[in-house]
């Protein structure tokens, strides 16, 4: 039992690092935001590319901004919740979502989805919703 509730932790403590490296690359698309943004400004100018491209890049870089943040904000809860102990489901679904986001993710969720899938885990954390002892 003492092994399971040490993996979690383990766990729950590479959720943060793989959420911050998500959360990082999900900053690169901001030089196609910026390119967009400069695409809209000086379609204005003869001889320019027309206004569609730059709003095309633009919402492309956005979308992929807010995606990637949207993910490592996910990654990040779903490790607050291993921590405690909480949502078994939802981390479980992170686990499998994670495989996506090589090469880390795809380590970090075949080890949740592997952790998760053992019946004294699972015990764990029916206990915590019970009321029985959870991490802070």
């Amino acid at each position: 039992m003492d092994e399971n509730l040490q993996h979690l932790k383990l766990l729950s403590i590479f959720h943060y690092v793989v959420g911050g490296i998500a959360a990082f690359f999900a900053c690169m698309p901001f030089l196609h935001l910026i390119l967009g943004i400069a695409l809209i400004v000086a379609s204005k100018n003869a001889g320019a590319p027309p206004e569609f491209m730059g709003w095309i890049f633009a919402f492309l870089g956005g979308a992929c901004i807010i995606l990637g943040w949207t993910f490592a904000a996910f990654v990040i809860t779903a490790g607050r919740f291993l921590a405690r102990r909480e949502r078994y489901l939802f981390c479980l679904v992170m686990g499998c979502i994670e495989c996506i986001f090589m090469p880390f993710g795809t380590v970090l969720g075949i080890f949740t989805i592997v952790v998760l899938s053992r019946p004294d885990v699972k015990e764990l954390f029916d206990g915590a919703s019970r009321g029985g002892t959870r991490a802070p």
